[in-house]
């Protein structure tokens, strides 16, 4: 299965803006058939198909999912916890794409924290 090359070129471009503490515990690994970049061994956001899939915080989950374009990750035809697809539509420009990553990266940091 094929993923979207040119968001995994936005996504890697995203993540120079952030602070080295975080790049340079950054990964990429394929996963569910797509591409997946990991915070510390942790899932942040990735891609299946043309779709940005994002780990969100369960204390965001409600609000997140009320958004337009985003859907509850069902790769395995139920929803994941903590996962969600956003359709092309809802990171369609990089400041959208930005605030997608963060909240991954967000969600990455506090499980390893918690460890």
């Amino acid at each position: 299965m094929a993923y979207n090359e040119e968001l995994a070129s936005r996504i890697r471009m995203a993540l120079n803006f952030f602070p080295p503490s975080v790049t340079e515990n950054l990964e990429e690994k394929k996963m569910f058939g797509g591409l997946a970049f990991l915070y510390r061994g942790k899932m942040t956001v990735g891609i299946v198909k043309s779709d940005l899939m994002v780990r969100v915080p369960a204390t965001k989950m409600d609000a997140v999912l009320s958004k337009k374009h985003v859907r509850p990750m069902d790769f395995t035809k139920r929803p994941l916890k903590e996962f969600i697809y956003v359709s092309e539509e809802g990171f369609n420009n990089e400041e959208q794409l930005q605030q997608w990553i963060e909240l991954g990266i967000e969600h990455a940091k506090n499980k390893s924290d918690s460890q």
